[in-house]
């Protein structure tokens, strides 16, 4: 598989005269892949994942995806990598409430600037894939905490991003949903072709992972959770 994020010496500090939270970081993904990051509150976990998404700057180092340099972009050509090539999952649903599912998850596309018959057809499709095809005309006030989630999933992915970031995408869930949002989630990055990142307290949420690591600001470590 074919390399797709590398980062070499990540730096963040938030002060001058306080520790850097990030610090010399290095780490590479590749295409295909679904990790997971655990650490404890504080160490830089949701730190990191905005630095990748280009939401932060890091004081130093270099993050590539696809061997484009994210840290040499300016905003606006920030903003674009972000619609193009990822796709963001996190604890709060953050759909849009006077929208329909089908609306929320046909927004990325629109803003990509899609054909309608396509984005149509891939939205039709997206939803078909996560179970909520029968839903597309409900609004989100008339959905389950799963159900929410799901419309999330779906809407980070119908455009097919070649990275996904997931920040505590099963916090607000109870177990049960939880582990099927998991499965839903891990199978849908592999059905798209690109990569994951799951954010993630729960050992049992990055047991499902492909790999699994622990962040202590200057390293992720391997973790094996069996």
């Amino acid at each position: 598989m074919s390399e797709l994020l590398r980062i070499e010496g990540l730096v963040r500090r938030f002060a001058p005269d306080r520790a850097p939270v990030i610090d010399g970081l290095e780490f590479s993904l590749r295409a295909g892949e679904y990790v997971a990051i655990m650490g404890e509150s504080g160490v830089g976990k949701s730190t990191l994942l905005n630095l990748i998404a280009g939401l932060d700057k890091p004081d130093a180092g270099s993050i590539r995806l696809d061997g484009r340099e994210l840290t040499a972009l300016d905003d606006d050509a920030l903003t674009l990598e972000r619609r193009r090539s990822m796709g963001f999952v996190f604890q709060a649903f953050h759909v849009l409430p006077y929208l329909s599912v089908e609306r929320n998850v046909a927004l990325p596309l629109e803003l990509l600037g899609v054909a309608p018959a396509e984005r149509d057809a891939r939205t039709q499709g997206m939803l078909a894939e996560v179970g909520l095809a029968t839903s597309a005309s409900r609004l989100p006030r008339e959905l389950s905490g799963g159900e929410l989630q799901r419309v999330a999933i779906a809407r980070a992915l119908v455009h097919r991003p070649r990275l996904l970031l997931a920040d505590e995408p099963t916090g607000n869930l109870d177990p049960r949903t939880a582990t099927q949002v998991l499965t839903l989630l891990k199978a849908q990055v592999g059905a798209h072709g690109g990569a994951g990142i799951l954010i993630t307290h729960s050992r049992a949420a990055a047991a499902t992972a492909d790999r699994a690591f622990e962040l202590d600001g200057r390293t992720l470590r391997p973790l094996e959770l069996g």
